[in-house]
């Protein structure tokens, strides 16, 4: 229960600034990362969906959501695989984000061109992939965050399962090499010179250590976040899962969020509709 109850405890002023923000598609980049700049809008057609959600369009380009993680487990990610692959042969309405990855594809907001279907939005709404930066620095639409929370919070898809416990060792090693979503109370915030560590146990404990660049850091210090104002905090973070002394993750500054105390207005269809863009 204690994802289900974290997905419902949202501060509300975050969810009326991130829907202040959200005004379309091609909102204006986070913080003028180049990563998010969006280029021209251009009419495509989907032709088909690669196993790990590429997108090949009829011009013979290929695109990956932008601001979207691709389930690891195999159910999840042929569900995903389905409802992209129901829309074959809609129109969209293609609009490039930042620069291509490093296999040539374009990342993309996609919209279906008739109607108010978000490609990124439906399939997070649906608890079929995870809200992410990814490679970028940061996440070029925090609002799917909230769209992201909602399904959490009604147990869709990926979030029918309770999230692993920070402090759970044992089940954190399960997901080794996979992407995770985890939540726990920080119990130290460690800062060094070239890494910020943020510890969920005691020393010694056999619970999960999250690793923060020099760079990194100084850009979640940027948003008013600090040691001081962390431990003792409920936080969710999400990265790949490695095991070194114990389960680790490297995340970026849009990996890690301070759960709140007020409980969060569940989003209906309409707001809904609304953050996705």
């Amino acid at each position: 229960m204690r994802g289900t109850v974290g997905a419902a405890k949202r501060i509300g002023a975050a969810l009326l600034a991130a829907w202040a923000t959200v005004t379309s598609v091609r909102g204006a980049p986070r913080g003028g990362v180049a990563d998010c700049m969006t280029g021209p809008a251009r009419a495509e057609v989907l032709e088909g969906v690669g196993l790990r959600g590429e997108i090949r369009l009829a011009s013979g380009a290929r695109a990956v959501l932008d601001s979207l993680r691709w389930p690891d487990a195999p159910e999840p990610a042929a569900a995903a695989r389905g409802w992209l692959e129901a829309r074959r042969g809609t129109g969209l309405t293609v609009t490039p984000r930042g620069h291509p990855d490093r296999w040539g594809r374009e990342r993309a907001d996609i919209q279906v061109a008739e109607g108010d279907t978000d490609l990124a939005g439906g399939l997070i709404g649906e608890g079929l992939a995870f809200a992410d930066a990814n490679e970028a620095d940061s996440l070029c639409r925090p609002s799917l965050h909230l769209v992201e929370a909602a399904a959490q919070a009604k147990r869709r898809g990926l979030w029918r399962e309770p999230l692993p416990a920070a402090t759970d060792g044992p089940a954190l090693r399960a997901f080794a090499g996979r992407f995770v979503v985890v939540e726990g109370r920080l119990h130290h915030v460690g800062e060094r010179g070239a890494r910020t560590y943020l510890d969920f146990g005691a020393r010694g404990a056999d619970a999960l250590t999250v690793t923060v660049s020099k760079r990194t850091w100084r850009m979640v210090r940027a948003r008013g976040l600090s040691a001081a104002s962390l431990e003792g905090r409920t936080v969710q973070v999400r990265g790949i899962l490695e095991i070194w002394r114990g389960p680790t993750l490297e995340v970026g500054a849009d990996a890690i969020e301070v759960l709140g105390e007020a409980d969060r207005p569940e989003a209906g269809p309409e707001t809904e509709r609304g953050l996705r863009r």
